[in-house]
């Protein structure tokens, strides 16, 4: 499966999610943030959740729903949504289907081992479903300022 590109449609799919299925059909009538982290309950996807959180408000002001995806399963998503107090769906990977999808998955060094894991990515969907812009590799501090900063540009 090849990756979606920048200025192409989502391609069909459909995941479980904390608030229901997640599918192609989720992404119509709104913008859609779809952030991927690499695992629940650890420190830097806890603070990225959690300042998607905080800005959720501003988001949704700007007509655009967010989605956290990982490989973590459903019943770890509820835990992390009840402990973070998360407002918004997070999609349970286990599969791999979205990460295939928008090509997140890459080997890193953990601890001096090479692992296959989860490069925290964030990614632009319009109203449309057309994908408009990607951010990869993402460092936490300020990103979710610039993801709203974008979300707000579009019309």
């Amino acid at each position: 499966m090849s990756t979606v590109q920048t200025g192409s449609p989502i391609p069909e799919f459909s995941v479980p999610a904390t608030h229901g299925p997640f599918s192609t059909a989720s992404l119509h009538g709104q913008k859609t943030v779809l952030y991927f982290y690499p695992k629940d309950n650890t420190p830097g996807c806890t603070t990225e959740s959690q300042n998607f959180r905080d800005a959720l408000p501003q988001f949704q002001a700007a007509g655009t729903q967010i989605v956290g995806v990982s490989r973590d399963s459903l019943a770890s998503h509820q835990r992390f949504t009840d402990k973070q107090e998360l407002n918004f769906s997070l999609a349970a990977d286990t599969d791999e289907t979205l990460c295939q999808l928008f090509g997140v998955i890459k080997m890193k060094n953990m601890y001096g081992k090479q692992v296959r894991g989860i490069e925290r990515s964030t990614f632009l969907i319009d109203a449309q479903g057309v994908l408009i812009q990607e951010w990869r590799g993402v460092k936490v501090p300020g990103h979710v300022d610039a993801v709203l900063q974008a979300a707000q540009e579009l019309a």
